[in-house]
């Protein structure tokens, strides 16, 4: 597992690090770091990654402005291939070399060891454009690290919720959230078949009608046929954590199963286990300001385990966005824990608890 993380340094620099855990002793490694600069556009909920493709390089990416425009700022990925020592000349994820928003990157490893990714492209959204709309793009990075061209894959999304990328049967399913001409934000999923790119279909027709983006965006996972999403809605002025079944591949979901506790932050994560069940993290408020990282079990029948109470935290944009990776069939949860100094915590949930 690969943790990933920004740390302050002097002034107005900030730097890209990240540690290992080690299948041995269950350690963690001391940070490497990959790049610091003055000019990296740091926000809360749209965060660097590190993807370790089979291949043995280590690509990763990271945001950094690209004009004086308060949302002007490139997706920016570079690799190592002597694990992490060194690193290649960063190079932008997207072509229009536009000074515009290019965010919320979701990488997929795919079967044969090609690394793809999706990200919301703001380069309709520049001024003058009387319509601006963001999109959704798609692209390939080579063995070398350089992106291909890029292909708009949604001409029209939310403007700032994550995305996520799954690899199922039939190639890799992307789910991220959708904005109609009504401004319906349900949760759409879009799917590779035969090479081609499906019209985007709504995982659940929530109709949630909201006249602004909730940066709060959905996660995906798949085994061959069978795949899960969790998502958040705020429809019917009604806050839920819903997730849904597919096991075709993600043509058609079974009805949404809750699964907050009744007063949810969102923030979701989902991770199918080797046995066909979703394991789902989330934020859950307690009290006024505070919140819980909680984590629950569903199986494809619907039966919900008891929530478990990962860590306490803080229901504030400074709690960020709980992560989790799978080692075998435990977990790696990683959270951001703001009580006094921004601190990043890690817990193992080992399988059968």
């Amino acid at each position: 597992v690969f943790l990933s993380w920004l740390e302050r340094g002097p002034g107005e620099t900030h730097s890209l690090r990240y540690s290992r855990l080690s299948d041995l002793d269950g350690a963690w490694s001391s940070p490497v770091p990959i790049v610091a600069r003055d000019d990296l556009f740091v926000n809360w909920a749209d965060f660097p990654s590190l993807l370790p493709p089979r291949s043995g390089r280590l690509l990763a990416h990271w945001l950094q402005t690209s004009g004086g425009a308060p949302y002007a700022y490139d997706v920016r990925i570079a690799q190592s291939v002597d694990d992490g020592r060194t690193w290649s000349e960063s190079k932008i994820l997207h072509d229009d070399g536009l000074q515009g928003e290019h965010g919320f990157v979701s990488f997929l490893e795919t079967p044969s060891g090609d690394v793809e990714a999706i990200w919301l492209d703001g380069r309709n959204t520049i001024a003058p454009n009387p319509t601006p709309e963001m999109q959704l793009g798609f692209t390939t990075v080579s063995g070398d690290g350089v992106p291909g061209p890029t292909q708009l894959i949604d001409t029209r999304i939310c403007d700032c919720c994550q995305t996520s990328i799954a690899w199922a049967s039939t190639g890799p399913v992307a789910v991220y959230r959708d904005r109609s001409p009504e401004e319906i934000r349900d949760i759409s999923i879009v799917r590779r078949v035969d090479g081609v790119w499906t019209e985007p279909a709504r995982v659940h027709a929530d109709n949630w009608m909201i006249e602004g983006c909730p940066v709060n965006g959905p996660s995906i996972s798949a085994r061959d046929d069978l795949v899960v999403v969790a998502w958040f809605t705020g429809a019917n002025d009604q806050e839920r954590v819903n997730l849904a079944f597919s096991g075709n591949s993600g043509q058609t979901f079974s009805p949404p199963i809750q699964i907050d506790d009744g007063n949810p932050v969102g923030r979701v994560g989902v991770n199918m286990s080797a046995s066909g069940e979703a394991r789902v993290v989330w934020l859950e408020r307690v009290g006024a300001e505070g919140a819980e990282v909680r984590l629950r079990t569903v199986g494809q029948d619907g039966v919900r385990s008891q929530a478990t109470v990962i860590a306490t935290t803080s229901a504030a944009r400074t709690a960020g966005f709980p992560r989790m990776a799978a080692v075998g069939d435990d977990l790696v949860i990683a959270w951001t824990d703001p009580s006094e100094t921004n601190r990043v915590r890690v817990a193992r949930v080992r399988s059968g608890r």
